[in-house]
């Protein structure tokens, strides 16, 4: 009896050094060798080297100076990591509905010279409630409020969203995409942040 102790303790032990210890300083050391910026959470910085959010999770941008992504559940503000959901809510559901009006009318509002329809993904929150990208369409759509905000032409404000359009994966996994956070920090680069903004209102204190 206590041979077999002895022997379940040995390999308790082994075990626990190896998947416990070993296995988890190899795998993300070699994470932090071949992909470090991933491996530490895909952070974009300001033009001053601070943090100003992450390239994988979206966050909220009010002013009409930046492009402005999906609507987010997660959370009581929308884009909380630390509550990542969605809705849930049916397409029967009045609630949906009710969200989803009040968007419209609010982008109807926020974007009187945008053609219409009004790109789907503008107005439909993501599973996650995290998406930190949005439809070429949904980007593209709002370059005329982004120019007469920043009193640029609207060729210009295309120029840059187009320049940050992912194609598929591979080739042909998911769909192309705009990175919303790469595409204001772009802005801010190219034409500047606007003086007039508050502080909360810029890429940086967005949240």
């Amino acid at each position: 009896m206590r041979k077999e102790i002895m022997i379940a303790l040995r390999a308790t032990f082994v075990t626990l050094i190896l998947t416990g210890i070993l296995y988890p300083l190899a795998t993300t050391g070699a994470a932090e060798l071949l992909f470090g910026e991933r491996a530490n959470g895909s952070l974009a910085h300001g033009e001053n080297g601070q943090v100003v959010g992450s390239e994988l999770i979206g966050q909220t941008f009010a002013s009409p100076v930046y492009l402005q992504g999906r609507p987010s559940a997660a959370g009581n503000n929308g884009y909380d990591p630390t509550a990542s959901s969605g809705s849930n809510f049916g397409t029967t559901s009045k609630k949906l509905q009710d969200r989803a009006a009040a968007d419209v009318a609010r982008l109807h509002k926020d974007n009187p010279g945008a053609p219409l329809p009004i790109p789907d993904d503008l107005v439909t929150a993501s599973a996650s409630g995290l998406d930190p990208e949005i439809s070429p369409a949904g980007a593209l759509w709002q370059t005329a409020r982004i120019a007469h905000a920043r009193n640029v032409a609207e060729d210009r404000i295309r120029a840059v969203v187009e320049s940050h359009i992912e194609g598929r994966d591979l080739g042909f996994l998911g769909e192309p995409r705009v990175n919303v956070l790469a595409v204001n920090l772009a802005l801010d680069q190219q034409f500047g942040r606007p003086p007039s903004l508050p502080a909360s209102t810029t890429v940086a204190g967005t949240r």
